[in-house]
């Protein structure tokens, strides 16, 4: 099995060092490198080439918002991005995922809840802490008035796919709610978020609350 590559974004120097410890431990994971500030991820992450990136939203220099929005510009797929927060400021969170951030994380959580919060990430068959991230989204997106047309795009499986993907069930979770096969569940996914130009299920829910397709 090939080890997820991590990239590990903070300011605080005690805590990149107590992640790479905890990180580093498992198996499938390992830490390729770490930076103080926005700016010097963008270096580490052309040096490493990593899954994914741990950010911190506020730092020196460049902050995890314009750091994380470049890392999109530059590879629409990967790595993916993982926020590190202490759930202060909901609005830094909510610019964090616009950026293209697949979700976020606490830093209060116990390391068993972040490590499968990077895994989650990284496999990209769910919403990482799907409660707190809708409700962020359904909160802070800026929405047209909701309406069946809302998505014209989609068929009705995916449009269907799409309202169990922004509830924040998992591909297996969805296929046996809707009766379908795992592979076929991941095509419609596949689909959905191509048809809206998303690069993951957390950019395809903003996308699906912000023309609203999604009710509040």
């Amino acid at each position: 099995m090939t080890a997820l590559r991590l990239l590990l974004v903070d300011d605080d120097v005690l805590v990149r060092s107590g992640l790479r410890v905890i990180l580093d431990s498992e198996a499938d994971l390992t830490v390729v490198g770490d930076a103080g500030t926005g700016r010097a991820a963008l270096e580490v992450a052309a040096a490493t080439d990593p899954d994914v990136v741990l950010m911190d939203v506020r730092m020196p220099d460049m902050d995890g918002i314009a750091a994380t929005a470049e890392l999109v510009a530059r590879d629409p797929v990967r790595p993916r991005v993982l926020v590190l927060t202490t759930f202060e400021d909901d609005d830094y969170l909510f610019r964090s995922l616009r950026a293209g951030a697949s979700g976020f994380a606490l830093k209060r959580a116990d390391p068993d809840e972040l490590i499968d919060a990077i895994r989650v990430v990284a496999r990209g068959t769910s919403l990482v802490l799907p409660d707190l991230t809708r409700r962020l989204i359904a909160t802070h997106a800026p929405s047209r008035a909701r309406g069946t047309a809302a998505l014209p795009e989609l068929t009705g499986r995916e449009a269907d796919v799409l309202r169990l993907v922004a509830g924040g069930l998992s591909n297996a979770e969805i296929a046996a709610e809707l009766h379908l096969s795992r592979e076929t569940v991941k095509t419609h996914v596949s689909s959905v978020l191509l048809k809206l130009g998303a690069r993951d299920r957390t950019q395809a829910v903003i996308a699906a609350y912000e023309r609203g397709f999604m009710a509040r």
